[in-house]
């Protein structure tokens, strides 16, 4: 599977653009900014479907041309940057897997993992309190429906990450996921900051701003675990409490 795409998902603040700029620092692999589109071209398929279906043509062609379009995006993107594989990172598309492997049989999914509170606390300081609100119960569902997908998937197709180990125990946790996507360790990758990347500069800011306020000069670090402890109000840990428990508990977060 040494050519096959890579999708890099999770629930949004799970440290998935990190693991990013990691990937995207690999001689071999292109990771270049999110598309999110991908999910809207499901409805070609879906429930948009039965009218489509009247140009004749067979529900295999036009997932192959939603292929041929997605894929060939990310090819050229790659390709233009001396690369030979391409991934994409879009959270969003923890929420569609079953579609994603169906453009894509091949494709390797690699589902970002962190602990919900700690989701919940980084909803708040990026998006404002009420999205971390909500996130109490999009946190427990982007988990159960990237997980659920994942099992009906061959082991060497989905690979789940744990932030708090790629962060604590960085090398050994991603040497564990270049050998999953079947490609050779190259220390660079730890170093992500130095090499260049197609972001947005709001995502610079705050990687600079996190770094100043950790005292770090490190480029993956893990001051950010456990932020919930000091950083989530009473209101917040009643709401985890009520709806995020039973999935903190099963992944062992305690």
């Amino acid at each position: 599977m040494a050519d096959a795409p890579i999708f890099l998902v999770g629930c949004q603040r799970s440290g998935t653009t990190m693991l990013r700029l990691v990937l995207d620092s690999h001689s071999r692999i292109s990771c270049g900014p999110e598309t999110r589109f991908l999910t809207d071209m499901e409805r070609i398929v879906g429930r948009d479907w039965e009218r489509l279906a009247r140009f004749g043509f067979e529900r295999e062609d036009w997932l192959r041309r939603i292929a041929d379009f997605f894929g060939g995006i990310h090819s050229d993107y790659a390709s233009g940057r001396g690369k030979a594989r391409w991934a994409d990172k879009t959270p969003l598309y923890a929420l569609a897997i079953p579609f994603v492997t169906e453009v894509f049989p091949d494709a390797q999914i690699v589902h970002v993992i962190r602990d919900g509170r700690d989701v919940v606390v980084s909803h708040r300081k990026r998006f404002g309190y009420w999205s971390a609100v909500k996130c109490v119960v999009k946190w427990p569902r982007y988990i159960h429906t990237a997980r659920a997908a994942g099992r009906a998937l061959a082991p060497e197709r989905y690979h789940e990450l744990r932030y708090e180990d790629a962060v604590r125990e960085p090398e050994k946790s991603l040497r564990g996921l270049f050998e999953f996507l079947g490609e050779p360790w190259e220390p660079e990758v730890l170093e992500y900051s130095d090499k260049q990347h197609d972001v947005a500069q709001k995502y610079t800011t705050e990687a600079d701003r996190r770094r100043a306020a950790a005292r770090t000069d490190a480029q993956i670090y893990g001051s950010r675990v456990g932020t919930y402890r000091r950083e989530l109000d009473p209101f917040l840990r009643l709401l985890v409490w009520v709806f995020s428990r039973r999935t903190l508990r099963e992944l062992g977060y305690r």
